[in-house]
């Protein structure tokens, strides 16, 4: 998420109060064909109307070389 330009406003509703969510359990991302345990998956949310604005792994690293 560094090179990504922050978000600010809802692009479907114009909502400027964000927050930050994630899946629990296991709704992990994880790697194809590498034996892994996976990232913990983010959601930047319209607090408005729930849209997801973007989703990121916390963990990218874990899936170098998985192409």
């Amino acid at each position: 998420m560094n090179k990504s330009t922050k978000a600010t406003e809802c692009p479907k509703c114009g909502g400027k109060e964000l927050g930050l969510g994630k899946q629990t359990g296991y709704a992990v991302m994880a790697p194809v064909k590498k034996m892994s345990l996976g990232s913990n998956v983010e959601y930047v949310i319209c607090t408005a109307c729930g849209f997801i604005i973007e989703g990121y792994v916390k963990k990218p690293e874990k899936f170098k070389g998985t192409i």
